[in-house]
């Protein structure tokens, strides 16, 4: 029985890695996975997902999936979806009838909240509707399991702006709550 997955975690978990190794898993196995991402994500390319330690594989727009019919579908033994969290709530309802309808699995990894600690519409539905829930964790400078994203710039911690802002270390660091609320990115 096919099931709705939602793994989520801050900058710097390996989420990224952990989807990369998931659709590995399945072709070693001679099964089929398709990976998806939202177009939104052009930090590597369009259709490319890329990990901080170098993985790297060709993927679809999130976009196209939901364009796609039945049959192409139903060719895929499990659907990896990487950067859930820019996907809209029709596109995660989409996905859950992957799972129900074509019994097809689905994987998901994403934030669950952007630098304001406010949930992202595409986690804010998963959290509402998949079968498993599940932490990736990482931890802060400190030592301390980190469990914000915090955006910054030459001037420190950033509080207000557009939700999303593409970027990697440059512009975000992964923070326990303490030195997110204290804006301290670094000791």
């Amino acid at each position: 029985m096919a099931k709705l997955y939602y793994y989520y975690g801050q900058m710097g978990s390996s989420k990224t890695a952990n989807a990369l190794m998931t659709h590995f898993n399945y072709e070693e196995v001679g099964q089929k996975a398709l990976l998806v991402k939202p177009l939104i994500d052009t930090r590597f390319g369009e259709n490319v997902v890329k990990s901080r330690i170098g993985l790297s594989k060709e993927s679809i727009p999130i976009e196209e999936l939901v364009t796609m019919k039945e049959d192409e579908i139903k060719k895929y033994n499990c659907i990896i979806v990487d950067e859930v969290q820019f996907a809209t709530k029709e596109q995660v309802d989409f996905l859950s009838d992957i799972v129900d309808f074509m019994d097809v699995p689905v994987v998901c990894y994403g934030l669950r909240t952007d630098f304001r600690n406010e949930l992202f519409e595409g986690s804010k539905r998963l959290i509402a509707i998949a079968d498993e829930i599940k932490e990736i964790k990482t931890v802060c400078w400190c030592g301390k399991k980190a469990t914000t994203v915090a955006r910054y710039n030459e001037n420190g911690i950033v509080r207000e702006g557009e939700q999303v802002v593409l970027g990697d270390n440059d512009k975000y660091v992964s923070l326990c709550r303490k030195h997110h609320k204290e804006g301290k990115i670094r000791r």
